[in-house]
């Protein structure tokens, strides 16, 4: 693609791995509007931190890996340069435990959860839950790792499984009530303060993630979606952020998680909201709160 380059344009970066339709769909719209942008692929790169730092204006994380979204953007936050989302979002995001915190410190609303770190800690929170119950890993994405639980028996099955697999995934054992969402969740996309578009995820599947084949059809922002969407994105740090709410049958809506460097792609079309230009037009506003820095990227290599 051909590239022209406002010489008065803000200097961006974006931090990759491998480009998903996401991450073109960006690069595009930048390019659309005569914004260069530098590439910094994180499978590339070595930093330097005791070199200048480098003069971008903004810095959008957008690598698939938790891992390395929040320690590149750390150094970028650490030269004082803005990034999106802010190494304080992104780990709240990148835990579960941690999101869950957020939320119930603002009052938002959520469904019950119980954190142990022992089979039968966790045995004895499930007794207080009730069956049917969710185990989730306190970190990862994309709906992997997931069990649900019907009973005792095989809540504790599961359990000594986890805690015989060892890792990280497996420490913190994260227990969830099963809430029955009759096929769908929503998913509302926020951009700093404002909820610019959400879909309902369906699938027969009790877990409702497009990324394990669920459908994508249009949800219209009623003002309790905005309105809960932008207190759940305030609680985790705000920037830009998918929120996952399940429609409680007694209780309404309730938010299940934050999700800090979301895709996009299947909502495009889906809702008719241009996601890629909303998100640039908001990198391109932090830019211009960032003031001018003297050396290029000496700093980086790779």
């Amino acid at each position: 693609m051909e590239i022209f380059t406002n010489p008065q344009s803000p200097a961006i970066a974006v931090v990759h791995g491998p480009l998903r339709p996401e991450e073109r769909l960006l690069l595009r719209e930048f390019a659309r509007r005569g914004v260069h942008v530098d590439r910094v692929d994180d499978r590339l790169i070595e930093l330097d931190l005791t070199a200048p730092p480098p003069s971008y204006d903004a810095v959008l994380g957008r690598s698939v890996s938790q891992q390395r979204t929040a320690h590149l953007l750390a150094w970028f936050d650490r030269w004082g340069i803005p990034v999106i989302n802010r190494p304080q979002t992104l780990n709240t995001c990148n835990d579960k435990v941690l999101t869950s915190a957020a939320l119930a410190e603002a009052g938002v609303p959520q469904p019950r959860t119980r954190v142990a770190f022992t089979v039968d800690m966790a045995m004895q929170a499930l007794e207080e839950l009730g069956y049917p119950a969710v185990v989730k890993p306190a970190i990862g994405s994309w709906g992997r790792l997931l069990g649900r639980v019907n009973g005792p028996d095989a809540a504790r099955s599961l359990l000594e499984h986890k805690s015989r697999l060892g890792g990280f995934h497996h420490g913190t054992i994260y227990l969830q009530e099963y809430v029955e969402k009759a096929g769908r969740d929503i998913r509302a996309f926020v951009v700093g303060d404002v909820t610019i578009a959400a879909i309902y995820r369906s699938s027969e599947h009790w877990i409702t993630n497009t990324a394990r084949g669920a459908e994508a059809s249009n949800c219209p922002v009623t003002p309790e979606i905005a309105e809960l969407s932008g207190r759940a994105a305030a609680a985790v740090g705000g920037g830009i952020l998918a929120i996952d709410l399940f429609e409680h049958p007694g209780r309404g809506l309730l938010l299940n998680e934050v999700n800090a460097t979301m895709e996009f792609r299947n909502s495009i079309h889906t809702t008719g909201v241009d996601i890629p230009a909303r998100i640039v037009e908001y990198v391109l506003d932090m830019s211009e709160h960032s003031a001018s820095r003297e050396g290029g990227v000496a700093a980086l290599s790779g």
